[in-house]
């Protein structure tokens, strides 16, 4: 099982990175053929390596807003918030016993949802409310401390607007392409951990549910990018969700399975 996880944890990661860096490298000869070299440092700047690489995501906020005033308000909802781990994910598909809204953009990071903030927010408050956010911070560059703090600042806005909301953190996860990054998110997770009392909210480990035996990402749970889950993956967060859930809301969760 260990020789078949890191062959495929490898393979994956290999092929990952030369995509990525084909996709950095075309563009910037054919317009530095034109214009000289500085596109090509700009957009290796821009676009780090191991970055999200589903982008942009204006389009995404702007069609939150349409959302919001084409539709009723979903009341008592539980809003789920964050990066393309949360967009990606069967939202409705997953929780059909409560009313949700997903405001998950790809390519976010933490500096994002907190500049985009008041857009993310549905029109009436959320009953409960889970967060993955920061992976994209750390594959940007930004140091775990940073990370952990802009966290900490974003959970603490959440708490502040909704002082009764049940709020969960999503640890951040392993990954076969981010594999190496996993000391980083290991310090993030637990130094996020710690404030959980003090801010309120709850800290629930996703990581260790999509490592295998070896203690390796489990590459099966994973799509061809090596980063982003597969519904397989998404089930094992379900699962864990929903228990949360039905223990820090079980009367809207009664109430709804027996409608």
């Amino acid at each position: 099982m260990r020789t078949v996880n890191i062959a495929c944890a490898r393979s994956t990661a290999i092929k990952g990175v030369a995509a990525l860096l084909l996709a950095l490298a075309l563009p910037g000869i054919a317009q530095g053929q034109a214009g000289g070299g500085q596109t090509q440092s700009a957009q290796a700047q821009d676009r780090p390596l191991n970055a999200d690489p589903a982008f942009p995501f204006a389009r995404e906020i702007e069609a939150f807003a349409k959302a919001n005033a084409a539709s009723p308000p979903v009341e008592g909802a539980t809003l789920f918030l964050g990066s393309s781990s949360i967009r990606l994910w069967d939202i409705a598909g997953s929780f059909t016993d409560i009313p949700t809204v997903n405001r998950g953009f790809g390519g976010a990071s933490t500096p994002d949802v907190l500049r985009y903030y008041r857009r993310l927010l549905p029109p009436t408050a959320p009953r409960t409310i889970i967060v993955y956010v920061g992976e994209n911070d750390l594959a940007a560059g930004a140091s775990p401390d940073k990370v952990a703090a802009d966290i900490l600042t974003l959970l603490k806005r959440l708490r502040s607007d909704y002082p009764r909301a049940p709020i969960a953190f999503l640890s951040l996860k392993p990954s076969p392409i981010r594999w190496t990054m996993w000391p980083k998110m290991a310090a993030i997770n637990q130094a996020v951990a710690a404030r959980a009392p003090t801010v309120r909210f709850t800290y629930l480990d996703v990581g260790s549910l999509l490592l295998a035996r070896d203690g390796l990402p489990d590459a099966s749970l994973f799509r061809a990018d090596g980063l982003h889950m597969k519904p397989e993956g998404y089930q094992r967060w379900t699962r864990l969700v929903d228990n949360w859930l039905d223990r820090v809301a079980p009367a809207t969760a009664a109430a709804e399975k027996a409608s």
